[in-house]
């Protein structure tokens, strides 16, 4: 049980879960989730262990240690690590054209789920939680820094390109693969 909530919690980023949540998921009583949640926090307590797990906002999350938090803030100082990857680029894209907006708008415009991808540019600093949605369940809305601005040499967010110009010119092309072959028939 204490491996399968793990990897629940895993999964579930910084959504986390509620007591009952784990409760109807693992098919266990109150009593039976608050041990196996007891004995996992225990085995994090291990100073060989770099994440714990913290009960915050009525729902259970793995979390870091604030002990090594000097290791986090090399790894958003590092050079290296300020690269963005396609998957980052493309969610960034995503919320500076549609900020303010929740994780889940991000995975449905993505196709994917993002949350690992949100903590990413939430940690080096390009997004940032502006409040809750109205939606049911209040999920977070994310909205991009002035880190964001600042790494793309942009002074505001009209100065990003327009769309238009982009989906223009994908249309173009499609009509092009579709009418004109490049192979000839002999």
């Amino acid at each position: 049980m204490e491996a399968a909530l793990e990897g629940l919690l895993f999964v579930m980023g910084e959504d986390g879960l509620s007591l009952s949540q784990i409760e109807e998921i693992l098919e266990i009583d109150e009593e039976t989730a608050k041990q196996v949640l007891t004995n996992l926090k225990a085995s994090y307590e291990d100073a060989s262990r770099g994440i714990r797990i913290d009960f915050l906002g009525n729902r259970f999350k793995l979390t870091t240690k604030k002990e090594h938090q000097k290791y986090y803030e090399k790894l958003v100082e590092n050079k290296e690590s300020h690269s963005l990857s396609q998957a980052a680029l493309e969610t960034l894209a995503i919320i500076a054209y549609n900020q303010p907006l929740t994780r889940l708008s991000i995975d449905k415009l993505r196709g994917v789920s993002s949350s690992q991808m949100v903590r990413k540019l939430v940690a080096k600093g390009f997004v940032k939680e502006v409040g809750r949605s109205d939606l049911p369940g209040r999920p977070i809305l994310y909205e991009t820094t002035s880190a964001f601005l600042d790494y793309f040499g942009l002074a505001t967010l009209e100065q990003l390109p327009d769309m238009r110009n982009f989906l223009e010119q994908g249309e173009q092309e499609e009509q092009v693969d579709l009418y004109e072959s490049k192979y000839k028939e002999d």
